[in-house]
């Protein structure tokens, strides 16, 4: 018997415009490929040039050895999550397979749309916190595979309340 998995995305339409998205994806089988400058680099060169064709703002990005966090804005109302994030998975995986011979990515993503109530510097310095967290390094400037491409880091001021995503915040009794 084949495990298909349940399709959790939300109708299309809220994907596309002028919106705030925090975008993780993991790497095949969760391989550390992401653990090497020149992967990174690699693969942030991707980056550079797929949000700028597909009219997004990378706020905030790290590269985990094996995953990938993003903070990306839509900057015109044709700006499509979906289009950019399969182009670049897509793309990418093409070079890496072709170069190394094994896949890159796993399928799918998780996504988190934000809400006006929440704060992109909150979901930022919650992106760069990560290798801190995971014990990778003490500070997050220490670590180099992380930043922003519209110049947010280090600038942002880290905000006093931490930012959780909803599948980590404490369930409220019913």
């Amino acid at each position: 018997m084949e495990f298909t998995r349940k399709n959790v995305r939300l109708v299309p339409q809220s994907y596309r415009g002028c919106g705030w998205f925090f975008v993780t994806f993991c790497c095949w089988r969760r391989r550390p490929v992401f653990k090497y400058l020149v992967s990174c680099s690699w693969f942030l060169e991707f980056l550079r040039q797929e949000s700028a064709a597909h009219s997004f703002a990378v706020h905030a990005y790290c590269l985990m050895p094996d995953h990938v966090h993003l903070l990306v804005e839509g900057m015109e109302p044709a700006s499509d999550l979906l289009r950019f994030l399969k182009s670049l998975k897509q793309k990418s995986a093409f070079q890496f397979e072709k170069k190394t011979g094994n896949r890159l990515w796993q399928k799918k993503f998780y996504d988190h749309i934000l809400r006006p109530t929440e704060s992109p510097d909150g979901v930022a310095w919650y992106i760069w916190m990560n290798p801190v967290r995971k014990g990778l390094c003490a500070q997050p400037e220490e670590y180099p595979f992380l930043g922003s491409f519209t110049g947010a880091w280090p600038v942002t001021t880290r905000p006093s309340d931490q930012w959780l995503p909803s599948w980590k915040k404490p369930k409220m009794p019913a």
